[in-house]
């Protein structure tokens, strides 16, 4: 007997790869039920066996499976599985349902993870690969009468290149638009000059000063003032000195258009070529030019405008200042100092649309109860009927045209109330005049709340002993008897 098998009597087990089939053993050399071997079981490989028998323990030497063993003894161990025998070491193999296997994907010869064969681009009726529709090309036949030789042909010299689309000039202008309405909120100009970097093609460099300006026409002097500094830190770095000349030509020679919009442009325009000018953005002698031909009468009067600035005494030196200082920059003081003389002009001149553009130009919508406060003490100190008509109808105006909100208008009002046991004692009639002005605010129009009119103060009046039942003073409590 070969060192390697081991012989299984009586229905005794060799622990090892022993295979049991109906009682009897089956080894690798073909012993079976009915082969001359029949009661011997060879073992090859396995773990360190012992044999039941005569007590002994016995090691057999590990060695590996042949193929033809393998085989054997997976077929055979399939077969046990469906017929529900016992397994090796006498428990019940494991049986899976019937048939469960046919319909699973995973795969059946021990490799892959059960995906779709060629990642779903296999098969009949599939969509394909996914993402294969760009580059699966398409069939052409050569019978249709669409079908170009040349171009079927040259597919495999095709040459791929970068095209960057040029912007047109109206895209370049709305993007400029965009950049400058951003700078008027933070007025950061080297931001600006990043974005003008990457933005503006060579030949629309004159675009920037044409859209800064005429975008700064519809804002205010504050706005103007950054425009005029945006124009300056560009020079050198964005822009050059022809192109800012060639931005202000093209403002001249557009100005009826935009006079449409903006009536008082060619003052505007003439502020801003001086300031330029002031700045070394350009030299003198573009604005010394009024006489060009090919400029119409606006044109011409925005460069007189210019040159009038640039002639004044010192006035170089007072172009940094052509634009005011904007808002909340300017002290309490000359805020107030401004609007004293705003009211003042008014009074002489009674202009309602002139005050109210010089009260718009202040830029200090938050401070307007400083207005409404100045301008009632002025009232209470004119004592004159035409002063009391002339500011009411100024805050019924400044009321209906939203310059003034109610808050501010009540604010500067109720300032008054508070103040007014000291302005009497400059005023004595101060209380009589602030009733009568009221009233005739109520009268006017609607824009003093009831509230507002009920806390009027008044001044208490004196009782002297003199006064009234022979020299007796009343009672606070007096009742008289019903």
């Amino acid at each position: 007997m070969d060192p390697e098998q081991a012989v299984v009597e009586n229905g005794k087990k060799l622990n090892g790869v022993a295979v049991v089939v109906n009682g009897t053993t089956s080894g690798s050399d073909g012993s079976g039920p009915g082969s001359p071997n029949g009661g011997e079981a060879v073992v090859r490989e396995g773990t360190a066996g012992a044999v039941a028998g005569a007590g002994e323990l016995m090691r057999k030497p590990s060695g590996p499976l042949d193929d033809k063993l393998k085989k054997r003894i997976r077929k055979l161990s399939r077969s046990n599985s469906k017929d529900g025998v016992l397994g090796v070491a006498g428990t019940p193999n494991f049986v899976s349902p019937h048939r469960k296997w046919k319909n699973s994907r995973r795969s059946r010869n021990g490799y892959g993870r059960g995906l779709p064969k060629k990642g779903g681009a296999g098969g009949k009726g599939v969509w394909g690969k996914p993402g294969s529709e760009v580059y699966d090309e398409l069939d052409e036949d050569p019978n249709d009468p669409n079908f170009d030789i040349d171009a079927y042909n040259s597919t495999h010299n095709v040459e791929l290149k970068e095209i960057v689309p040029q912007l047109t000039e109206p895209e370049v202008v709305k993007k400029l638009e965009a950049i400058i309405l951003e700078y008027f909120e933070h007025g950061d100009t080297h931001e600006v000059a990043d974005a003008l970097d990457d933005l503006l093609p060579s030949g629309m460099k004159p675009l920037v000063t044409k859209t800064v300006v005429a975008v700064a026409f519809d804002h205010k002097q504050s706005q103007r003032e950054l425009t005029s500094v945006l124009i300056s830190d560009l020079y050198g770095r964005i822009v050059t000195r022809d192109d800012i000349c060639a931005g202000f030509d093209l403002l001249l020679a557009n100005l009826p258009d935009i006079m449409l919009d903006t009536p008082e442009a060619p003052h505007l325009l003439g502020n801003f070529i001086a300031r330029a000018v002031a700045d070394d953005c350009i030299p003198p002698k573009y604005a010394y030019q009024s006489d060009r031909e090919d400029l119409d009468q606006h044109g011409q009067a925005a460069l007189v405008r210019a040159t009038t600035l640039l002639s004044m005494h010192d006035g170089w030196g007072q172009l940094d200042n052509v634009w005011g200082v904007g808002g909340a920059l300017r002290p309490v003081q000359t805020i107030t100092q401004q609007m004293s003389y705003l009211l003042q002009e008014y009074l002489l001149s009674r202009d309602l649309s002139e005050a109210q553009r010089s009260i718009k130009e202040l830029e200090v919508p938050h401070f307007h109860h400083e207005l409404i406060y100045e301008a009632i003490i002025m009232t209470l100190e004119a004592f004159n009927e035409s002063t009391e008509v002339a500011i009411c109808e100024l805050f019924r105006t400044l009321d209906s045209t939203c310059i003034v909100t109610p808050e501010q208008m009540e604010q500067g009002f109720r300032r008054v109330y508070e103040d007014m046991t000291d302005i009497v004692l400059d005023i004595p009639l101060a209380y009589s005049i602030l009733d009568r002005f009221i009233q005739r605010c109520q009268r006017n129009g609607s824009f003093l709340g009831e509230a507002l009119i009920k806390d009027i103060p008044t001044r208490g009046r004196k009782r002297f002993v003199s006064e009234g039942d022979g020299g007796l003073i009343k009672q606070v409590n007096f009742r008289r008897d019903m």
